[in-house]
């Protein structure tokens, strides 16, 4: 008795050290030491391995331990991946919104409102080009009119002073000779009053 009772007391403190340096090994190496171990300390009948009882029970409790340890490494990976893509999915959303922003941003910049409407600055340069060439146009006729037509008043206001001078001229010598003819005149009949 107090040999079975003392090889179980060894037995569960050789126990205690294998869980205790469980966590350092790898899983499936814990295991299949656990098992490799029990095999060799598994006693020979005929062709048969004996193994004892608690020995077993205990790697079965390991392995169901390591089992659920694998399930809940597994569920929490699953969680976690779960919560990555929703995260991943909430940035391609914002990334989506923020380029869809930055668009609306380019766009706004490179419009102008021109008359109530939104205008490509392209558009609007040229529109100002044609409507800056269109008024040079306008303002070079007009002073090429102006000056046409100060030219024909100066040739005009010339002519003007020439006829001027010409019928000063024409009236001068039209009232000499009125004033001569009427002088003859009356000399004509002061020589006809004379005579008779």
């Amino acid at each position: 008795m107090k040999k079975s009772l003392s090889s179980l007391i060894l037995f569960l403190f050789l126990c205690g050290s294998i869980f205790a340096q469980e966590d350092s090994q790898n899983t499936d190496n814990s295991i299949n030491a656990q098992f490799t171990e029990l095999i060799e300390d598994a006693n020979n009948y005929q062709e048969y391995k004996v193994v004892k009882h608690n020995s077993l029970l205990q790697l079965q409790k390991n392995t169901v331990n390591e089992i659920e340890g694998l399930n809940k490494t597994i569920q929490s990976s699953s969680d976690t991946i779960q919560n990555q893509r929703k995260e991943v999915a909430q940035l391609q959303q914002k990334l989506n919104q923020t380029k869809e922003d930055l668009e609306n941003v380019t766009q706004e910049k490179d419009d102008i409102s021109f008359l109530g409407m939104a205008t490509d600055k392209g558009t609007y340069q040229t529109t100002m080009w044609v409507i800056i060439l269109a008024l040079v146009l306008i303002l070079l006729f007009f002073i090429y009119k102006f000056k046409n037509s100060n030219v024909l008043t100066k040739e005009a206001r010339k002519n003007l002073a020439e006829n001027e001078a010409e019928f000063e001229e024409y009236r001068k010598t039209a009232l000499e000779k009125q004033q001569k003819l009427g002088r003859m005149l009356q000399d004509e009949k002061n020589k006809q009053a004379n005579k008779s």
